[in-house]
């Protein structure tokens, strides 16, 4: 969140409010890998003020040269985008009027990007024709096209953005490493795009890269798990100062965001065994099969024995034994709270409920923040929270971030 708000913060700086709503989450990478290789500095955080994307509350958020080369390359990006939207005459911006309008910001985007990318050492030239190429290699893509070949702008772009960071921290030794961590996060993205959007393109007739190109599923899943065994291996080789953030972001959570595109659930650090069992990224899921090394199947010495969930040591059932399946090993159901479960709190009364409700629909915490319900305080998502992602921690890799 910190580098979320630093990216956000650093656009309405240098390109006013209005620059604000390209906020993104891959941005904020480039402000994580900057940190990441600096490590703690004076002046990298500041005090902001209330937000109502924060529930009205001040924090620490990222400051310098990482939110602002974040900040550069998201503005010349969308920018492009919203040139692919007018080309294509999506929406409104099928009407001339909305479209004059929408290239007018694109071209103040692509200048206010330049020269906040110039001033850090950066030329954006390298995204915009990047952009560029894409919309030839879109047109000329076809069924047998190899879908890297559409991909390979995206890629490029992201490399150049990843190895700038590099420069920023004042490690020039890491520009090669990232840039292929760039490279494979680039390639990623692109494809986890497509996958996502593969049906709602079908019904709409958009170009999708995996239906132009005729790419299977298949096909798709094994790029990405190619891709996200690539960038761990490239950031094996970069010098951290404090490389948990970025670990957790570019190895953790680019593999849930891999499974929960494809539908799959699985462990993105298992090892490769040297008799090619095992382990590694390969199917069966995540390389465990019969004989290969399956931890949680029914080999010798295995204390969760065999079976489809396997034993348990907590008693019988297919998740175990205590409360939610009556086995031994766990205590009994109906201790405090009930069932296992922690007090609830007292409910609010009629008055103090609306009291609350009104304090945090005017603090927009009711939109977009977890809170406790104003009358029931119980513990309720926010509204517009549509997230579905979890943390893995199924596996210990030694990053410390589980």
């Amino acid at each position: 969140m910190a580098h979320l708000c630093g990216l956000c913060l650093a656009l309405r700086g240098d390109h006013g409010q209005f620059a604000r709503i390209v906020t993104n989450y891959d941005g904020l990478l480039i402000s994580v890998l900057t940190e990441a290789q600096s490590g703690p500095a004076a002046g990298a955080r500041r005090t902001a003020g209330p937000c109502p994307l924060r529930g009205m509350r001040t924090a620490a958020v990222a400051d310098g040269e990482g939110a602002r080369l974040a900040a550069a390359v998201s503005l010349v990006l969308a920018s492009a985008k919203v040139r692919d939207h007018v080309a294509d005459g999506d929406g409104l911006l099928a009407r001339a009027p909305m479209a004059a309008a929408a290239r007018r910001v694109a071209r103040r985007w692509d200048r206010a990007g330049a020269r906040t990318g110039a001033s850090l050492g950066f030329d954006t030239a390298v995204l915009v024709d990047a952009v560029d190429r894409q919309t030839g290699i879109e047109t000329l893509a076809g069924p047998g096209t190899p879908v890297l070949v559409v991909t390979e702008p995206t890629e490029t772009a992201t490399a150049a953005a990843f190895a700038h960071t590099a420069r920023l921290a004042g490690r020039p030794g890491n520009a090669a490493p990232l840039a292929e961590a760039g490279r494979y996060f680039g390639r990623l993205a692109h494809l986890l795009d497509a996958v996502e959007d593969r049906a709602e393109d079908a019904v709409n007739g958009a170009w999708n890269p995996l239906t132009a190109t005729g790419t299977p599923l298949a096909e798709a899943r094994r790029l990405c798990d190619d891709a996200l065994h690539g960038i761990r291996l490239a950031l094996d080789e970069v010098e951290f100062a404090d490389a948990g953030l970025a670990h957790r972001l570019l190895v953790h959570e680019l593999r849930n965001s891999v499974d929960r595109a494809f539908g799959t659930s699985s462990c993105g650090h298992t090892a490769v065994n040297s008799a090619g069992g095992g382990g590694g990224f390969g199917a069966p899921p995540q390389g465990f099969g019969p004989g290969q090394g399956n931890p949680y199947g029914g080999a010798p010495g295995n204390p969760y024995g065999g079976g489809a969930q396997g034993g348990g040591p907590y008693g019988g059932g297919p998740y175990g034994g205590g409360p939610y399946g009556g086995g031994a090993g766990m205590p009994p159901a109906g201790g405090p709270g009930g069932g296992g479960q922690p007090p609830q709190k007292p409910r609010r009364g009629l008055l103090a409920g609306c009291a609350v409700a009104t304090w945090m629909f005017c603090t927009c915490q009711l939109c977009c923040t977890d809170h406790e319900g104003p009358w029931s305080r119980k513990k309720r998502d926010a509204w517009c929270d549509n997230c579905d992602c979890d943390c893995c921690n199924c596996c210990d890799c030694g990053c410390g971030c589980d």
